[in-house]
């Protein structure tokens, strides 16, 4: 099929969508798609409307996604993806590298910029999502790798729309944008912020998205934009050479996969913390019998859980380095003992609870199910909003600040407050650790794609979402806007939205001993893609505006 005639089908397929923003329901259909974007939501369905399967569709999403929120959904970055193809469930590491000039002191030397780890080059690692994007598509895909790739060329060549969200987050993040000049030319044209409604040119993406159609990742982590990539990271004070992005490569390897309230779950393994602590939580909860307890007493359950297993989680790395064994953590006698200490009267303060051995707008989530059931829920980063501000304008991409995701000082927080451990360290080649919990939920014919951006809120979002329609029996609808809390071990306190906690609910968990504080922004942002029964099912989360869920073959 030729471009220009597949951009004709494209757009047909767009007008015979259901026009819904945010959740869909219908039977029959041929799929669902959940995104943060609604154009790339929209290329999605068409990709399932066209034959593609559920990989061809997250691929071509999450490559618009690169084009139309480059906040986050960036070539310069990395993710995970979780995959459910002919009954087979597996997953893909494409989580950026740290540079083979990294140390582990290499945050802590004199005379370094402060936020070193998070502004500028030094806090770029070795971008995954080019080799992501294709060897997840080389494995599962079904449509020709030049029709998955077209949409988001085509778009990239009319420019990046700025939208309300768009604008947003241009503005508040104007200073670190404004800090390396090529960064301010491109998001700042003319000096001035971008308004909602106008377009941003970026002709340089286009042309290594072509290439990219045209030779997978080395047009981009070889030769001339490689070049410029490690020379925009050195300019700004980076290690990172073009031997790293040559040498990089996405990794299979096997999920986290364990059974909860009659459910199969898989989720993302190491390096991502995220499957371990989900599995951990619910097989805590499960064992202090959740699903029959009182209100207070599950979220007491959960706030008890989730800070025994965000201490394990400071154990956690690549695991070439980490600390311990997550078949240790998650051994069910080493569950039943830590299940037993969680007093279902008291809270225990974080201070007494130990890792065992004693030792959102930065991130964006899609999820597909497509006709025949296969799955993918595909989380990608920058880490921080935009990243680390380096802007390369030769390839058209912002580069990501996930050095910050190494416990570049052990015993002190990061981004996000999260405190980590030695394993954890920069080192050469290694992959930092992820809160990134892309996760399928399977139990006969009825699938569940899920996860959500929001740095270390992530697992505490997606399980809560997962819990309401699995447990709870909520619509995706109603278990993706309910507000949610949040507690990670340190510090010792739970974030509440507004809305998630009443009077009687925040009086009772105060008088157990939780400190309660506003969440101060939202907790996650969960797509969920699913076919339940004889029903499609999307939902997007409208914590944030322009999120967008469709079905495929549901006329409006």
């Amino acid at each position: 099929m030729t471009q220009r005639l597949f951009i004709y089908v494209l757009f047909a397929a767009l007008a015979a969508c259901n026009p819904v923003h945010h959740a869909a329901l219908a039977t029959p259909a041929r799929g669902a798609v959940a995104s943060t974007h609604e154009l790339a939501t929209q290329v999605g369905v068409s990709v399932l409307a066209r034959g593609g399967n559920a990989v061809d569709a997250a691929v071509a999403t999450a490559l618009v996604l690169a084009v139309v929120h480059p906040q986050a959904g960036n070539l310069g970055g990395g993710g995970f993806a979780v995959v459910r193809v002919d009954g087979r469930t597996s997953s893909l590491d494409f989580r950026e590298t740290a540079p083979a000039a990294a140390t582990p002191d290499m945050f802590t030397q004199a005379g370094l910029p402060e936020r070193a780890s998070l502004v500028g080059g030094l806090a770029v690692g070795v971008p995954g999502a080019p080799a992501g994007y294709f060897e997840l598509h080389r494995r599962y895909g079904a449509l020709p790798w030049r029709d998955v790739v077209t949409p988001a060329i085509e778009l990239a060549r009319r420019g990046i729309p700025v939208t309300v969200r768009l604008a947003r987050d241009l503005w508040r993040r104007r200073t670190l944008l404004s800090t390396f000049p090529a960064t301010k030319r491109t998001w700042f044209p003319d000096g001035r912020l971008p308004v909602t409604g106008s377009v941003i040119a970026v002709p340089a993406l286009a042309d290594a998205l072509a290439a990219y159609q045209a030779r997978g990742p080395a047009a981009i982590t070889t030769g001339t934009r490689a070049e410029a990539i490690a020379r925009a990271a050195r300019d700004a004070g980076g290690v990172l050479t073009v031997t790293d992005l040559a040498e990089y490569r996405a990794v299979w390897r096997s999920p986290v996969q364990f059974d909860a309230f009659g459910w199969r779950i898989a989720a993302m393994g190491l390096p991502s913390s995220g499957g371990i602590l989900m599995a951990e939580t619910f097989g805590l909860i499960e064992r202090r019998g959740w699903p029959q307890q009182a209100p207070v007493d599950r979220l007491h359950l959960l706030i008890e859980s989730w800070r025994r297993a965000y201490a394990d989680r400071y154990l956690l790395a690549d695991p070439q380095y980490t600390g311990v064994s997550p078949d240790v953590l998650l051994d069910p006698a080493r569950l039943d003992r830590l299940a037993r200490t969680i007093d279902l009267q008291h809270a225990t303060p974080s201070a007494q609870v130990h890792p065992y051995g004693h030792d959102i707008s930065e991130t964006t989530h899609l999820s597909v199910v497509d006709a025949a059931g296969n799955a993918v829920a595909m989380t990608v980063t920058l880490n921080g909003s935009f990243g680390s501000g380096v802007f390369v304008p030769e390839v058209g991409i912002l580069l990501n600040n996930e050095m910050d995701d190494f416990a570049t000082r052990p015993g002190a927080p990061n981004l996000y407050g999260l405190v980590q451990g030695n394993a954890n360290a920069p080192r050469p080649g290694a992959r930092m650790l992820s809160s990134m919990t892309p996760t399928i939920a399977v139990r006969g014919e009825d699938v569940i794609a899920i996860g959500s951006p929001g740095g270390s809120r992530i697992p505490t979002a997606t399980m809560q979402v997962l819990l309401g329609m699995v447990v709870e029996q909520l619509s995706a609808r109603a278990a993706v806007r309910r507000p949610r809390i949040h507690h990670q071990w340190l510090p010792d306190r739970v974030y509440a939205e507004p809305g998630a906690l009443d009077g009687d609910l925040q009086a009772a968990l105060v008088a157990r001993g939780h400190t309660i504080v506003d969440a101060g922004w939202p907790i996650g942002e969960v797509h969920v893609a699913a076919r339940l029964g004889r029903q499609w099912l999307a939902a997007a989360d409208p914590r944030q505006p322009g999120t967008s869920a469709r079905l495929v073959g549901v006329k409006p």
